[in-house]
């Protein structure tokens, strides 16, 4: 069953689109991720969808197309740029936010699940970056959505943060809630995702499971290595496995097919050439991008 469905989306700022012609749909049951750098209109996108933006032009439809009002209580939103009063305590935002729907969810409990009963009083400045980020997810589940939308949730905070928020959003998905999530992060799509649309520059570039987008430029090859300063690249840009060599410094970056490693260490060995830290790489998400967009991901 889909829960969301949009199509042929696009929203104008001055003269520029942000957001042109995105089409995708959402799965009930499903993490869905939203993923681009920075600026391609994924923040945008997404609170289109939650009704904080009206389209210039396309159709959004979240379960079923209810009305606005209706909407709301089943919808739970925790957006990028979020944030409470001061000196509001961890349990005052909880009851105040569990007082706008008709059926909350018991506050009490959902502030044990997240990890934040010993922090019940503490004043909303005092909470640490992944404390914020969790009391943030607990407003937007306070109300028992049907769909929960994260927009960038783990931006600014340390690798652990960063896991333990995953472990929770797996969690919620456990529990029959449907999850749309905006990131750039390419780890937390593929740990998290069952299905990601990669946008670009405003307009969607592919939808496909993590796994479908790295099987598209599974073929591609990446060997990296430490030479010399006198080495010249030009011994491995003539060989047919090869497709390009990049080099930082000392760092020498080879992508190609076939036996590509093989026919790096042959050349190398034939050279004289002893390379440092060699590394063999099978295709990732950021190479799906890349072949797709022309470009990385900066995080």
């Amino acid at each position: 069953m889909k829960v969301i469905e949009v199509n042929g989306l696009r929203k104008k700022y001055r003269d520029r689109f942000v957001v042109d012609d995105v089409s995708f749909s959402v799965e009930e049951g499903e993490i869905f991720g939203v993923l681009g750098p920075n600026g391609a209109g994924k923040t945008t996108t997404v609170e289109c969808i939650a009704g904080l933006r009206v389209p210039d032009a396309g159709t959004v439809k979240v379960l079923g197309g209810l009305h606005h009002a209706e909407l709301k209580q089943r919808l739970g939103v925790q957006l990028q740029s979020s944030a409470m009063p001061a000196k509001i305590k961890v349990w005052e935002a909880l009851d105040l936010y569990s007082s706008f729907y008709r059926d909350p969810a018991d506050w009490h409990a959902l502030m044990e699940r997240v990890g934040l009963t010993d922090k019940r009083n503490t004043p909303y400045a005092k909470l640490s970056g992944g404390q914020k980020q969790r009391l943030s997810i607990a407003l937007a589940l306070v109300g028992r959505p049907k769909v929960a939308i994260l927009d960038e949730l783990t931006t600014g905070l340390d690798p652990q943060a960063r896991r333990d928020t995953w472990e929770l959003i797996e969690q919620v998905r456990a529990d029959g809630v449907t999850i749309l999530l905006v990131t750039h992060f390419m780890e937390e799509a593929e740990r998290l995702c069952d299905r990601l649309a990669l946008i670009d520059a405003g307009r969607l570039v592919a939808v496909d499971s993590p796994a479908g987008l790295i099987a598209r430029v599974q073929d591609s090859q990446h060997v990296t290595f430490r030479a010399p300063a006198a080495f010249d690249t030009a011994l491995l840009t003539g060989l047919p496995q090869v497709g390009e060599v990049r080099r930082d410094g000392a760092r020498i970056e080879v992508t190609g097919s076939g036996e590509l490693l093989l026919a790096i260490t042959t050349a190398l060995s034939s050279a004289g050439v002893v390379p440092t830290d060699l590394r063999a790489e099978q295709a990732t998400l950021d190479d799906a991008f890349l072949a797709l967009t022309g470009r990385k991901i900066s995080t």
